[in-house]
């Protein structure tokens, strides 16, 4: 079968960026909504105050992030999607364990023409945060605007800690030029070697964003990443933090931490305690730079009734005792299947040697790899093209709201095995799915994307090792995320057994990890596996899989 990054061509027009006669974003509903519900989502344009520039974005709803949608656990609801956007869509209920034609992706149905529509029956059997977005020309849509929340609410009312309020806030980012979202192909994906990382952070959306809350009020804040490629590092001084959930629910143990690192299509669950009055900053935090995200007005006023004592708690949720026990002898087993995560990059030969996009002054006579990152070294002539049109700094783009405060400059932008930022912009823009391939390979086969064959039953438990490649010619992060026939726990991380169980539907493996997972298999069906940076998954590091009933 054809895979949409197969048909990309190296000449392409661009998406329109015209605002002319669009109607201007609405703010986000939120909707509730009972089991055998019917919904409305209509995709189209629409025109956004993103910073100093008024750019055109795709909507669902009119509203960016589109409606949080409110079900509870068990629940049922037909989508009715109507697209009038740019190009032909389809609508993925990322995390969600659903009936497989309605995983909203080119294997499980015919996309939906401009103009015309598809209604997806959804199921919800898990509590916790989950997101929708689109899965064709992903690093498109998603960047757009294409994104929502959905919060399923547990069936159990003790299943969360108490708190006062939630808040859903998605954490994104956009890149603007010249007043406009920087230029798309219509037929072929750019920035494909780092994904397309933003010089504007939006937080539900907004570039600023001020929040409230009562001194002692407790407060859980569902994070998610809808950005293309950035990792986020979400702190906030002054307040204390707990750390309850991620993707499919609530973590094994509850603690008590300083920050959360969220890859792309992650979620994570933080109860926050405000304990003082006062100021306060929601922030983004890299080992170069500190960006706010949002403010927090802390007031005089007490919360009641007080929760602080039930703050202080940090539960051992009873389910994982029992599930722990039933993964327990896979921490020792073989993998079943090893998945190797590795870039190829043809940027043309070189009469003039090579270098280092990252790091222009190491060159070489010969193809080889940049001993500081361990990138591939191109030619240095389009190196030095790129270097001539100067680096667009993130973080201080036309428009962007949110002020970094510089840190130590070290060699390169990883830390931590994450690419914070993107260090070769301009190298980056020329990287395109027929220059740059993700591959993703079966180490037992040799197999390469969409050629991997596997074949599991419903009740399989498959562990799966993650390898991300050194040997690779541009190593960094990626987020893996698995479709909706199951959903998995992290076993270990570089032989280290993971000690907080939480089950998941995207890990992050950073530069050079190897990351074992198992896969718990619920539900039959041709299911998507790939990295979730938008221009990866556009660029080859996809697969499928079949699971039999």
């Amino acid at each position: 079968m054809k895979h949409a990054h197969e048909h990309h061509t190296h000449t392409d027009e661009h998406f329109t960026t015209d605002t002319v006669d669009l109607p201007s974003a609405a703010a986000t509903e939120v909707i509730e909504l009972a089991d055998g519900d019917r919904v409305d989502l209509r995709i189209a344009p629409v025109t956004k105050q993103v910073g100093d520039a008024r750019v055109r974005m795709l909507a669902y709803n009119g509203s960016i992030p589109g409606p949080t949608l409110r079900v509870r656990q068990g629940s049922e609801l037909i989508v009715d999607v109507t697209n009038v956007g740019d190009l032909e869509a389809t609508v993925h209920w990322h995390g969600l364990r659903l009936d497989n034609r309605y995983d909203g992706t080119h294997e499980t149905q015919a996309p939906i023409p401009v103009g015309g529509s598809f209604s997806y029956r959804i199921e919800f059997p898990d509590p916790g945060v989950y997101w929708y977005h689109p899965h064709i020309r992903e690093d498109y849509g998603q960047e757009l605007g294409l994104y929502g929340n959905i919060l399923v609410i547990p069936t159990d009312p003790g299943y969360w800690p108490p708190v006062h309020r939630e808040v859903l806030l998605t954490l994104d980012d956009v890149l603007v030029e010249h007043g406009k979202i920087a230029p798309f192909g219509r037929s072929e994906t750019t920035y494909a070697a780092m994904g397309r990382y933003g010089n504007v952070l939006l937080v539900g959306g907004e570039t600023d964003v001020s929040l409230a809350a009562k001194r002692g009020e407790v407060v859980r804040f569902y994070l998610t990443n809808t950005a293309n490629t950035r990792a986020f590092n979400v702190a906030l001084q002054g307040a204390r933090i707990k750390h309850v959930g991620g993707d499919g629910g609530r973590v094994e143990r509850e603690e008590l931490v300083d920050s959360v690192v969220i890859a792309p299509s992650e979620r994570v669950v933080i109860d926050v305690l405000f304990e003082e009055p006062g100021p306060l900053t929601l922030e983004h935090r890299t080992p170069r730079r500190t960006y706010s995200l949002a403010t927090i007005e802390v007031s005089e006023e007490p919360a009641a009734p007080s929760l602080v004592s039930q703050f202080d708690v940090l539960r051992h949720n009873p389910e994982w005792v029992s599930e722990r026990e039933r993964v327990a002898p896979y921490f020792d087993a073989p993998a079943d299947k090893t998945l190797a995560l590795v870039a190829e990059m043809n940027m043309g030969d070189a009469a003039g040697g090579y270098a280092c996009p990252m790091h222009p002054e190491v060159t070489s006579e010969e193809p080889g790899k940049c001993p500081k990152c361990g990138m591939k070294l191109l030619p240095t002539e389009l190196v030095a093209q790129a270097s001539g049109h100067g680096h667009h700094g993130h973080g201080h783009g036309q428009g962007s709201a949110h002020h970094a405060h510089h840190g130590g400059h070290g060699d390169h932008g990883q830390a931590d095995g994450i690419e914070w930022e993107d260090d070769m912009v301009d190298v980056n823009r020329l990287t395109t799915s027929a220059n740059t391939r993700w591959n993703v390979v079966d180490r037992e086969t040799g197999a390469v994307g969409h050629a991997i064959d596997w074949q599991f039953r419903v009740g399989d438990q498959v562990k799966v090792r993650l390898v991300n490649e050194m040997d690779s010619d541009h190593p960094m992060h990626h987020p893996f995320h698995i479709h909706g026939a199951g959903r998995f726990v992290v076993l270990a991380r570089d032989g280290e057994p993971e000690r907080n169980l939480v089950w998941k539907d995207t890990v992050l493996v950073r530069t050079g990890e190897t990351v074992d997972i198992l896969l718990d298999v619920t539900n039959p069906g041709v299911w998507m596996a790939h990295c979730h940076i938008a221009e990866h998954h556009e660029s080859g590091m996809m697969f499928s899989f079949t699971v039999a009933p």
